[in-house]
């Protein structure tokens, strides 16, 4: 099946891109309840994925033992922008299990972060592992793994963790993996259907607190990421945004090229969404239809209506283009 038109920017009342996705809503059935494009499109889910990397770190009964709050799950499961918050909290969490900044093994980039990508610069500074956006990963992977007392090489495919990793997405999935691809990050990714990352976000929304030990970790993840916006991705970032619009109620997580996800619990929905192009602010728009359509997203909050429509401002302040909605999708 053909990716579905989703969206579309507009210029000078011509029509200057197209793009096009695939995107699943399932019931906590494991269901389709709607599909745009190819259902059995296989991706990677990228960073959408960060709550099932993080299913071990709670089933193992390493996040108990090591003490950690809602807010070091929010953390576990975040693309964040390297800001004085995110990269504090990640340092206090090394230390408090012994371990430092070096035993990360995601590497260092330029944190997102403008203020402390600032702060760098006049201090004359290079940016660590702390500022990279999965250091909340990373540190609830070396949790985990102290507490297997498994190796210092967690991101290696054959490690405990990472096949840990692997059984759990292939569970919440209801598929094995296609195969797997290394994330920015250095960590396997597992690729796996768009109905199969739809599956387990539906699998995440219909988890409850007193059911099994995988239930209720799902349930702890999917209520730590909605109480704790701003710390799984940052101020001005869509994951941050829309979740404060909804008030808690849906938790979201991009992911790279283009991927998003939403676990709408009082629905008991999963959404999964991929943009074939790989344009953020496609996907964007395309969940921020998806969330109004399904009305648990007001589509004339402010947070809504900066992404969709979409006006397109130039570096004058003029308003030179707008996304739109494809024609036929929703």
């Amino acid at each position: 099946m053909a990716a579905a038109e989703m969206v579309e920017l507009w210029r000078g009342g011509l029509l200057e891109s197209t793009h096009r996705g695939h995107a699943v809503i399932c019931d906590e059935a494991g269901q389709i309840v709607e599909s745009w494009g190819d259902p059995s499109r296989v991706i990677f889910p990228r960073s959408s994925c960060k709550m099932l990397q993080a299913l071990p770190l709670l089933e193992s009964g390493a996040a108990e033992a090591a003490g950690l709050t809602d807010a070091h799950i929010a953390l576990s499961c975040a693309s964040h922008q390297g800001s004085a918050l995110h990269v504090n909290m990640a340092s206090r969490w090394l230390a408090d299990l012994g371990l430092g900044e070096p035993d990360l093994r995601c590497g260092s980039h330029e944190p997102y972060d403008r203020a402390e990508r600032d702060r760098l610069i006049l201090a004359h500074d290079a940016p660590c592992q702390l500022h990279n956006n999965c250091s909340g990963k990373h540190s609830g992977f070396l949790t985990a793994t102290r507490h297997l007392k498994a190796g210092p090489e967690y991101v290696e495919l054959d490690h405990p963790l990472q096949k840990a990793i692997k059984a759990a997405t292939e569970d919440v999935t209801d598929e094995n993996s296609a195969g797997y691809g290394i994330d920015g990050c250095s960590a396997p990714n597992f690729a796996m259907s768009v109905t199969g990352l739809a599956k387990a976000m539906a699998n995440f929304a219909s988890a409850n607190e007193t059911g099994s030990v995988r239930d209720r970790a799902m349930h702890r993840l999917t209520r730590s990421m909605a109480a704790h916006p701003e710390l799984v991705a940052g101020e001005g970032r869509a994951c941050t945004e829309l979740m404060r619009a909804m008030g808690g109620r849906v938790s979201i997580k991009t992911g790279a090229e283009a991927v998003f996800v939403a676990i709408i619990p009082e629905k008991k929905l999963g959404i999964a969404l991929k943009i074939e192009d790989g344009n953020t602010r496609a996907s964007e728009v395309a969940l921020v239809a998806i969330l109004a359509r399904l009305g648990v997203l007001d589509a004339a909050h402010p947070m809504a209506q900066k992404r969709l429509p979409a006006p397109q401002v130039n570096c004058r302040g003029l308003t030179v283009g707008e996304l739109r909605l494809s024609a036929g999708f929703l």
